[in-house]
């Protein structure tokens, strides 16, 4: 009985694994389209935040699913910004970028929050005095970071980004402007990107039935 109950369970797990991702339930379409930086290829956008767990557990596997995505896939990441209170952590991310310490910083930044436990993620002044620790710039020029004329644009955007996909939390993938998943819809961070995965191959099929494949 103990042998019956285990293979159940396997062919359970398999059958989650092996069927197709079904829209409406792991996937869905974005509330409004948006239009990709790069019409020619396929672009997956990851709403985060900083402070959001589920986003610090999400690196790992995203990380890796990242480093493996064919030529015709970009990536990038967009601070979600449903509401002012993320905000702190949106321009904490634009910042960074701005003053070229993302890729450095990133990391970090996630860890001082969730393992450190050092930086309240909603405490702007907190995450400026952070910044300028970690990096060894002069405080006036990361508070210039912050409060640039690019910084604001860049949360507009967000803020729209967010909106217009429909996204009901974080971390959540859009995929091509056209669709959206999530750990939540998936069931899990694994499933979410195999999701992905599935998004993108059929995305691409259709380019090519269209005949305009995507370039790489």
């Amino acid at each position: 009985m103990k042998k019956l109950f285990s293979a159940l369970l396997l062919l359970a797990s398999f059958n989650v694994f092996a069927a197709d991702p079904q829209m409406g339930k792991d996937f869905d379409r974005t509330a409004q389209a948006i239009a990709n930086e790069n019409p020619n290829k396929i672009e997956v956008v990851e709403l985060f935040w900083y402070g959001c767990g589920h986003c610090h557990h999400m690196e790992t596997p995203l990380n890796a699913w990242v480093k493996k995505l064919p030529a015709d896939v970009t990536f990038k990441r967009v601070p979600g910004l449903p509401n002012q209170s993320w905000a702190p952590m949106a321009k904490t991310f634009y910042a960074l970028e701005t003053l070229g310490l993302l890729e450095k910083l990133h990391t970090p930044l996630f860890d001082a929050i969730h393992k450190q436990k050092s930086l309240n993620p909603t405490d702007e002044k907190g995450a400026i005095d952070w910044v300028t620790k970690q990096s060894g710039l002069d405080k006036a020029k990361v508070e210039e970071a912050y409060n640039s004329f690019s910084t604001n644009a860049n949360l507009k955007r967000a803020a729209n980004l967010f909106r217009a996909s429909g996204a009901t939390g974080v971390p959540s993938l859009v995929i091509n402007g056209q669709f959206i998943t999530s750990s939540t819809m998936a069931g899990n961070n694994d499933l979410a990107l195999k999701t992905a995965d599935y998004i993108i191959t059929n995305i691409r099929a259709d380019k090519a039935k269209a005949g305009t494949p995507a370039k790489k």
